[in-house]
């Protein structure tokens, strides 16, 4: 049983899709910049030319490779949002992919990029 949007509708999450993308981009950019820009002197605001604790080193590595997974995060979520705005073009946005049933506009509005009505979704996370 599908049910697809009307224009205005999908305007709407078009819209609300473009700005997660531009947050998200903004956020990959200030991720970006603040990590991966810096060397690790930098980064910990160090001006001095002595050497790093070990320590200091392992606390820099981690706080780089945590950065690095909310990049990584980020690109999925761009992806997804890329994803849904591609679905919208085709006429498949807010079908659930698994039982092809209309997603629940409250859910497309929390999460615009779902692929998956809720109880296909819940269904994939317990296996």
């Amino acid at each position: 049983m599908k049910k697809k949007f009307n224009k205005k509708e999908l305007g709407e999450f078009k819209k609300l899709i473009l700005k997660r993308k531009e947050e998200t981009l903004g956020n990959i950019n200030h991720i970006s910049d603040d990590t991966l820009k810096k060397s690790l002197k930098d980064a910990s605001g160090d001006i001095s030319g002595y050497a790093y604790h070990m320590a200091d080193m392992a606390t820099d590595n981690y706080d780089r490779e945590f950065s690095l997974g909310l990049a990584s995060n980020e690109r999925e979520l761009l992806y997804g949002l890329e994803d849904a705005l591609k679905r919208i073009e085709e006429g498949t946005f807010g079908i659930c992919e698994e039982c092809d049933t209309a997603i629940a506009k409250t859910r497309l509005k929390a999460i615009p990029y779902a692929r998956f009505c809720v109880k296909c979704q819940s269904k994939m996370e317990k296996k």
